[in-house]
């Protein structure tokens, strides 16, 4: 893509293991990195479902249906780069390594899976009833009014999310799944800009990017605390159950605040709006090396490649 070059759709991606995806238009492309430092490519034509077109552009609903297909489609993706990985293994390493390697690999998709996890429907479960139950067992009386008590859970929440994120990023399988992040978001933010897709040109771009899961899950925090806030309980179960019955509608409301916040990012001070999603990225993406920049390169450029044909 040269300079004179205008970016014409938005595109998304997720980092997967010693690789990224990139949703395109008709074609959704994940890229990962052999040993034999080859790039290979996963390549799914979209399809869907004629009734659920029309939910994807209705406000608060589009939210829960992109979040169930980015689910549905990023499963298939990681299990490629998982497979990927795995068929490297007989390579004449000796067997204790393989037992080791078998043993990181296990533990790097379970600890993806786990991010993923909490990024949509069963952590938003776990992040809404642990939380809830802590508050409700240590500051049951500190507040008279249900407002502080919402304060405090939503504290909670964001306390056990930063802490869970900042422990396994100090692995460095994780570590290292972080940087294909950043390498995702430095392609985008390229891509949007305007700029040709080169590695030393990416490398300019920042690891953040306002359009972001991570950004998402701050977001249903802020947004839950508003949300409850207007709802009252008189029992522990009848607040988790609210609070479980409200969960569709803090993610989609959530959604829309995401999407209004990165259309505000040029914006001088409401930009800031943006920032606590930001702040998280910083534990979510890692400065990525050259080659990692170059995997994500070949994933979006291969996407756009399809997207082309299919519209030729």
């Amino acid at each position: 893509m040269s300079q004179n070059d205008k970016p014409c759709a938005i595109y998304g991606g997720q980092a997967v293991i010693e690789g990224v995806m990139f949703g395109g238009q008709t074609t959704n492309v994940t890229a990962v990195r052999r040993k034999d430092n080859s790039i290979d490519f996963l390549e799914v034509p979209k399809t869907e479902i004629g009734w659920v077109r029309p939910l994807k552009k209705i406000p608060f609903i589009r939210g829960i249906v992109g979040i169930v297909e980015a689910s549905a489609k990023g499963a298939q993706h990681l299990n490629f780069s998982a497979e990927a990985f795995a068929e490297e293994e007989d390579d004449g390493t000796p067997k204790e390594e393989k037992k080791e390697s078998a043993s990181g690999r296990l533990s790097m998709i379970l600890g993806v899976a786990v991010v993923g996890v909490l990024s949509f429907l069963f952590g938003k479960f776990v992040f809404t009833l642990v939380p809830t139950a802590i508050e409700q067992l240590l500051f049951s009386n500190m507040f008279e009014n249900q407002i502080g008590h919402n304060l405090v859970e939503g504290l909670i929440k964001i306390i056990l999310l930063v802490g869970y994120i900042y422990f396994i990023s100090l692995t460095p399988m994780i570590k290292r799944l972080f940087q294909y992040h950043g390498a995702e978001h430095k392609v985008i933010s390229a891509y949007e800009a305007g700029v040709e897709l080169t590695v030393e040109n990416v490398q300019k771009f920042s690891t953040l990017h306002y359009r972001c899961g991570s950004s998402f899950i701050v977001f249903t925090v802020l947004v839950g605390v508003i949300i409850y806030s207007f709802f009252q309980y008189d029992s522990f179960i009848e607040r988790i159950v609210q609070r479980l019955i409200l969960l569709p509608v803090v993610i989609g409301v959530s959604y829309e605040v995401l999407r209004f916040t990165n259309s505000l990012r040029e914006v001088p001070v409401l930009r800031y709006l943006g920032y606590p999603g930001l702040w998280l990225q910083m534990l979510t993406t890692k400065q990525p090396d050259d080659s990692q920049v170059e995997v994500s390169i070949a994933s979006f450029n291969r996407m756009r490649e399809l997207d082309d044909k299919a519209r030729a």
